[in-house]
């Protein structure tokens, strides 16, 4: 996130630019690897990885949740370096913040490109839903969002959430999404448990339009959420709610939020 301020703040170094992705790239990198994940290639600042394949992987979903999790944390290992530098040296010290989508489903894996130059990639509607959710992790002030078919296979090792029913930008049927808020063990904590009933009745008086109802939800949600990284996803519902309290979406609404942007 915020790639492009960094990249001006390097318009005169490039060579720096360089050095600061590779240190960030490669720890993200090799968490992927780590946990079974297959390179697909680099897109500037982004990483686009899979599981399943070459090889079999029956815990697919479960070892993509292992591996985001465990990029947030080498991501702020590396946070915590650049800090002590910045400090050290009289830099500037820039956070690297990043967002992660996951999606499961049916798609195509193979050598894909032009009869001269291809590589090994995957293809389908499982697989643009994916990088659709990694864009909605702006809008959900969230660092990852998966797809239902992700929090399904995953359920057994990880505690999910689920966050919004979106229909994102060029699709005509909605996805329910997740958050993950850990491992399977944070279920121990009864303030999970409380958490996730709390929002699960947040989010039926919200697709009900029970606006007031809903924020006083969130007044109470918020009171148990500390530590699972969801207080930016209830401020952005409170300014959701806000716009449809001045402008109502229609009488038959049926809570499906469209996304206008990729």
């Amino acid at each position: 996130r915020g790639f492009t301020t960094i990249s001006e703040y390097y318009k005169d170094d490039p060579q720096g630019l360089t050095r600061l992705m590779n240190r960030f790239l490669t720890p993200l990198t090799n968490a992927i690897i780590e946990r079974n994940g297959t390179i697909d290639k680099y897109i500037g600042d982004a990483i686009m990885a899979f599981w399943n394949a070459p090889l079999d992987d029956e815990e697919h979903e479960a070892n993509a949740c292992a591996a985001a999790l465990e990029m947030l944390s080498r991501a702020e290992d590396l946070n915590v370096e650049l800090k002590r530098e910045a400090e050290t040296n009289g830099g500037v010290y820039m956070p690297l913040r990043i967002g992660i989508g996951l999606n499961s489903g049916p798609c195509v894996v193979g050598n894909m490109g032009s009869d001269f130059r291809f590589n090994y990639s995957v293809l389908g509607d499982t697989v643009n839903l994916a990088s659709r959710l990694e864009s909605r992790t702006k809008d959900y002030r969230l660092s990852m969002v998966i797809g239902s078919r992700t929090a399904d296979g995953a359920k057994n090792k990880y505690a999910t959430m689920e966050i919004d029913l979106i229909q994102v930008k060029g699709k005509k049927q909605p996805e329910v999404v997740y958050t993950v808020l850990g491992p399977s063990e944070v279920e121990q904590d009864p303030r999970c448990g409380q958490l996730r009933d709390l929002h699960a009745q947040m989010l039926a008086a919200y697709r009900t339009q029970q606006w007031d109802e809903a924020k006083t939800l969130i007044d109470r949600c918020r009171k148990v959420a500390n530590g699972f990284g969801v207080a930016g996803l209830y401020d952005m519902y409170i300014e959701r709610m806000e716009a449809y309290q001045s402008d109502p979406p229609p009488s038959d609404w049926n809570g499906v939020y469209a996304a206008e942007s990729k």
